[in-house]
């Protein structure tokens, strides 16, 4: 190796130093889909990152989703998945399906790379440890079985977990006090966690570079006021509109900061964290 080869490799530790230092023993949750949850070398990466990121004094938390892999399972076994309004309609049977792909397959393939890749992972749903309470998703004129929304977030596990060298990878199937299970959007099932545990953090991988203004620029950082005039003018739509209003909610009760990054760039956690430009759109209060 060149000796310019090694004062880039300083100059990088150098840049990431005063990150790691002020997110040292902060809480930063991460919800993970798009390509980062298909590439086989995405995935890996995304194992690195957050790996790195425990060794480094933080606390990553992992709130997956998962549902293209439901929709595939559904139909091997002759199910047509069924979509009310975004939302996956979700009978008895679907719901096992959720809970066996969700809670089993995926979440185990996530605790799996992160362990290929020296950290130590913890698989939950938000059944465990009564993790997150559930109530029925109520809209007019839909009909949508055991969907769900977050009533509440218990974090006494997941701090448990902060104390020994764990990292925690959540489904989002929270439970009623009567037990009955539901299916949760991934991107609310973040924000409630980030929100319980007062996170320093919380990050949506995406398949886009972040929030694109009318012209095709990317938005590097947005106030509630500006994504709320987004929002008005139709440039922030369709799929993105969940996550933005995850993340607004997040910083309205206490969550510091938002990032909407794009997971199909190679570390892009770790860009995002310990660089001075970061990548994708940051959302503050």
């Amino acid at each position: 190796m060149s000796d310019v080869h090694k004062i880039d490799r300083v100059s990088v530790l150098i840049e990431a130093l005063p990150y790691i230092r002020a997110f040292s023993n902060k809480t930063i949750v991460i919800k993970y889909g798009g390509s980062a949850m298909t590439d086989p070398k995405l995935k890996r990466q995304f194992a690195e990152d957050v790996v790195l990121m425990k060794y480094v004094g933080m606390n990553p938390v992992v709130v997956h989703g998962g549902g293209p892999a439901v929709s595939s399972m559904l139909r091997r076994l002759g199910k047509e998945p069924q979509f009310a309004k975004g939302l996956r309609v979700t009978d008895s049977e679907t719901m096992e399906v959720v809970e066996m792909v969700l809670g089993g397959t995926i979440n185990k393939e996530i605790v799996t790379l992160v362990q290929q890749e020296g950290g130590c992972a913890v698989g939950l749903t938000g059944i465990d440890g009564s993790l997150i309470l559930a109530e029925p998703f109520k809209s007019s004129g839909m009909h949508v079985g055991q969907v769900g929304r977050v009533k509440s977030v218990n974090p006494r596990l997941l701090r448990l977990l902060f104390e020994q060298p764990f990292i925690p990878v959540i489904a989002p199937i929270g439970t009623d006090a009567k037990g009955k299970h539901f299916n949760i959007n991934a991107d609310d099932a973040a924000s409630a966690v980030a929100i319980a545990l007062s996170a320093e953090k919380l990050l949506f991988l995406t398949d886009v570079p972040g929030i694109i203004d009318g012209g095709g620029t990317l938005l590097p950082t947005l106030s509630k006021r500006e994504i709320r005039r987004l929002t008005a003018r139709g440039v922030i739509t369709k799929g993105m509109l969940p996550k933005v209003r995850a993340a607004t909610d997040a910083i309205d009760r206490g969550v510091c900061k938002a990032h909407i990054i794009d997971g199909r760039v190679p570390h892009a956690l770790l860009l995002e964290i310990f660089t001075d430009s970061g990548v994708g759109t940051e959302i503050v209060a």
